[in-house]
């Protein structure tokens, strides 16, 4: 049976197979808190119990109860790992989770509206926000706080200082 969470949460992607016995490596979305022991996130529509849960430099190993060897988890490599949003805990003070960015309006200081968050990708340093405005390019805004000193969730608004092109 295929499981449906009403409002699913990315918590990780699998990156590849690690040994022989069915760990995999997983890539978090955000700090890894909800790879850890015990949780069962969806896996290709199916309930999956985390029963061991070690950080690398590389991101996590999760040991699944379901996986024993390599070659059953062959096949998982970008399969994304899910949560309901309820499933979740909350995030701290000063603290929001990515994907609630996504929808949001983003302004500059004078008030001039740059466009919406239309999706966020992680890098190396920290995640990208791509705002979209039609007829425009997509600009790209780092998400920390010299780009972003503003954020109000329950406004729906961003106050952002784009980079200057010219630094690029």
């Amino acid at each position: 049976m295929t499981e449906r969470l009403s409002d699913p949460v990315v918590v990780g992607v699998i990156s590849a197979p690690h040994g022989v016995r069915g760990t995999l490596r997983v890539k978090p979305a955000g700090d890894g808190r909800h790879l850890r022991e015990g949780l069962a996130p969806v896996l290709n529509g199916s309930r999956h119990r985390i029963i061991t849960s070690r950080p690398t430099p590389k991101g996590f190993l999760l040991d699944f109860d379901e996986f024993n060897d390599r070659s059953e988890v062959e096949a998982l490599r970008g399969k994304e790992l899910t949560l309901d949003r309820s499933e979740l805990d909350a995030p701290d003070k000063d603290e929001v989770y990515v994907a609630d960015l996504v929808g949001l309006e983003v302004f500059d200081g004078s008030g001039e509206k740059l466009g919406t968050v239309a999706e966020t990708f992680p890098t190396a340093a920290h995640e990208i926000l791509a705002v979209r405005k039609s007829n425009a390019p997509d600009l790209y805004l780092p998400f920390t706080v010299e780009h972003v000193p503003e954020l109000d969730l329950e406004a729906g608004r961003i106050t952002a200082n784009p980079p200057d092109p010219d630094d690029e």
